[in-house]
């Protein structure tokens, strides 16, 4: 889809006449909401926690419609090259909720290929921790793997950046394509968290099942936590354990919900 398209669609979906200045409204006026959804640990001694780290997701505020879903905003952001501005709105909020007390000790922010290509973002979120006192590795950010392999060099220095302050890379998405165990070498993250589509088949495919032993095998070699998304079925969870998989995510674990709900300090 070309660029015009782009536009009229996400224009047409958010209804917005004039939608620069309705994102630059946004921003300013904190028209966002933070949701998260908890990643259980499946392994014993994994930090003792039941949810040791939660993504964090984003839904924009409309006074006629409520809160959007991110499809109906976030091509608009990418759009005019504003996701920098919109992942650092998210940042800075993730890092208050931290700061004010959190029952969720870790927080996955994902951050789009125009941040990953924004040189001052891991220097303004070391910057962001540092101010609210909170750890430098209690905030990890998602590089999707589609980025990855398509921006090798941008992703590698940027997540080169964000360890050298201490924070923490996960690789998003991994195995949506053919499986490639170039980009471990390349970021050293902490955690890869394996594509819904791979984790969806296990029950009835070979193939995912051999995918995710390989990743899981190679991960551990490394010291690279793995996270299973899109986990919605009982008997999907007990495959996952019995194939040794750190980390769990999806709705049949814990449905989103607000940040302050799920991680705020009673």
């Amino acid at each position: 889809m070309d660029e015009k398209s782009i536009d009229q669609t996400s224009v047409e979906l958010a209804g917005w006449p004039k939608p620069l200045a309705r994102l630059r409204e946004a921003l300013e006026k904190n028209e966002f909401s933070l949701y998260c959804q908890p990643v259980a640990a499946l392994r014993q001694g994994a930090g003792g926690e039941r949810f040791p780290m939660a993504e964090v997701l984003v839904r924009m505020r409309e006074e006629e419609r409520a809160l959007l879903p991110p499809g109906e905003f976030l091509p608009v952001f990418e759009h005019y090259g504003m996701m920098p501005q919109l992942d650092r709105w998210v940042l800075r909020h993730t890092v208050r909720q931290l700061a004010s007390g959190s029952r969720i000790p870790r927080f996955t922010i994902n951050v789009s290929g125009q941040t990953v290509r924004d040189a001052g973002f891991p220097a303004f979120a070391a910057a962001e921790l540092r101010a609210a006192g909170v750890a430098m590795n209690a905030v990890m950010f998602e590089i999707d793997e589609s980025d990855v392999l398509e921006r090798p060099e941008h992703s590698a220095s940027f997540a080169a950046a964000v360890k050298a302050y201490g924070g923490g890379v996960l690789i998003d998405s991994f195995c949506r394509r053919a499986v490639s165990f170039a980009p471990f070498k390349a970021l050293r993250p902490d955690f890869v968290k394996v594509d819904g589509g791979v984790i969806r088949k296990l029950l009835t495919s070979e193939a995912a099942q051999t995918k995710l032993k390989a990743v899981v095998r190679v991960a551990d070699a490394l010291g690279i936590g793995v996270v299973a998304e899109c986990v919605e079925e009982q008997d999907v969870l007990e495959r996952l354990k019995a194939l040794d998989v750190g980390f769990a995510q999806g709705f049949g674990i814990h449905k989103p919900a607000p940040i302050e709900k799920v991680a705020g300090k009673d």
